[in-house]
């Protein structure tokens, strides 16, 4: 019996709409949307022009870490020194352009710190064996000292000359669009086309599905975990310098907890912890679903210190919808 063209189509419809729907990060993203409309109705704030614009600038923070992070967990690894290479990676370019140097320099300060960072926790990690955890760990505590030591403990608030220059590189906006989220949606585009279209993407995804079968296939596990934990503290990198640009001063507690919020942006977003799976999508549905809860709890009048109960729950959820997935799948 032939099989028409439009039937064809209407399966592979069916297809892609069943393999969406199963995603979490999908799931996520109608949560958010709807949690947006509940609050443009519940509030008179929530949909104003001065609350989406501050909405979407503060959650690329979160975000552009998330996307680095996403590829650690991936792996089947953690970082928890993203919140220190952050504070650090911010102040090393501070101190830099204080002293005189241009903006170029500063930012080439800033970057070469956090690969040589990430560099570190890697060649620990894939090299001498040691476990992510307890290496990211003694980072998060050593990068924020360096901070301390690079400043001497004090607040940096004057670029040099090209002061203007770094507020509107963090502050500024184009179009009416914040500059933070031009970086944020450019820095997604590009990991989600390594992850799904490189060679190196497919190797990423390999590591954390069976390590021992990536090895006996060849791939260079060691190389890869390295240059994994490179991008990470490189995306930590990134995300102080804009940071820095937006708040016109770098203070040694910047980014202190951050590593959590990542970790739960991308849990949120459909990373699992035991590696295998992730997008650099669901990275920031899950950075955006955090900021708004934040953002919510202050319009609806809700005590601040609930955030953590609220972020903790949505963690909670998160895994409970992958494990579920899991025992269907094995039935």
């Amino acid at each position: 019996m032939a099989i028409s063209l439009e039937d064809t189509i209407a399966g592979q419809q069916h297809t892609l709409l069943s393999w969406v729907i199963s995603r979490q990060a999908f799931w996520v993203f109608v949560a958010a949307i709807a949690a947006c409309v509940f609050l443009s109705f519940a509030t008179d704030t929530f949909a104003t022009s001065n609350n989406l614009y501050n909405i979407t600038r503060n959650f690329t923070f979160t975000a552009i870490i998330a996307l680095g992070m996403t590829i650690v967990i991936i792996i089947g690894g953690i970082d928890l020194s993203v919140g220190s290479v952050l504070v650090l990676c911010s102040m090393i370019l501070a101190v830099v352009m204080h002293a005189g140097f241009n903006i170029y320099v500063g930012i080439g300060a800033s970057i070469a710190t956090a690969l040589i960072v990430g560099a570190f926790n890697g060649v620990l990690v894939a090299y001498i064996g040691m476990p992510p955890f307890v290496v990211t760990l003694g980072m998060l505590s050593i990068a924020r000292s360096l901070a301390m030591v690079a400043s001497n403990n004090t607040v940096v608030f004057q670029f040099g000359p090209d002061h203007a220059k770094l507020l509107e590189l963090g502050g500024g906006s184009t179009y009416g669009i914040a500059n933070p989220v031009i970086y944020t949606i450019i820095l997604a585009l590009i990991t989600g086309f390594v992850l799904r279209w490189t060679k190196f993407g497919r190797h990423v995804f390999a590591i954390g599905g069976n390590e021992q079968a990536a090895v006996l296939t060849g791939v260079p596990v060691r190389r890869i975990k390295v240059t994994v934990y490179m991008i990470s503290s490189l995306s930590a990198g990134i995300a102080g310098i804009v940071e820095t640009g937006w708040l016109g001063a770098v203070t040694t507690n910047l980014g202190t907890g951050m590593e959590l919020q990542v970790i739960a942006a991308t849990v949120i977003g459909g990373a699992d912890l035991m590696g295998g799976s992730g997008t650099a999508f669901g990275a920031l549905v899950g950075a955006a679903l955090i900021e708004i809860i934040r953002n919510s709890l202050g319009l609806l009048g809700v005590n601040a210190f609930w955030q953590g109960a609220f972020i903790g729950g949505a963690i909670l959820l998160a895994v409970l919808f992958d494990r579920i997935k899991t025992f269907r799948g094995s039935d």
